[in-house]
């Protein structure tokens, strides 16, 4: 089974949003988990509730540290705006990764939360449609 990992610095927004809709919207043909380089303490309560308006609960959901293992068992890994600002911290220095090049949206209101996760949804639906016909073949 193809497995993404999301990945951002401190795995409370973006990197949260993106393994939800995956995993929603994947339907187990393929899973996604997420991690950060620099956890934070929990998921930001604006993306909660950003989140739980397009009906997915992740208030249960924890930040968790990128480690090697995450990377190594993961079939794609996608970074969550790893620009130049970010390039002590993002892992795009040492591992191949895709980008998406997201607005973080820590200390955002909701309104800004809302557009970014519309994007990220968006996002994820062409991943999921581009890795489609891998996870077809794969069992070939």
């Amino acid at each position: 089974m193809k497995s993404i990992l999301f990945v951002c610095v401190h795995n409370s927004g973006r990197s949260q949003m993106a393994e939800a809709f995956f995993n929603q919207l994947a339907k187990g043909e393929a899973q996604a988990i997420s991690a950060g380089t620099q956890p934070a303490e929990e998921v930001n309560p604006v993306v909660v509730e950003a989140m739980r308006e397009v009906g997915i609960d992740i208030s249960s959901h924890k930040p968790r540290a990128l480690t090697m293992d995450m990377v190594e068992k993961a079939s794609r890994m996608i970074t969550m705006g790893c620009g130049a600002d970010a390039q002590a911290v993002c892992p795009a220095s040492f591992i191949e990764t895709e980008d998406w090049a997201l607005a973080d949206p820590h200390d955002k209101p909701i309104e800004a939360v809302r557009k970014i996760r519309d994007e990220v949804k968006k996002r994820v639906m062409r991943l999921i449609e581009e890795i489609a016909p891998e996870a077809e073949n794969a069992g070939d």
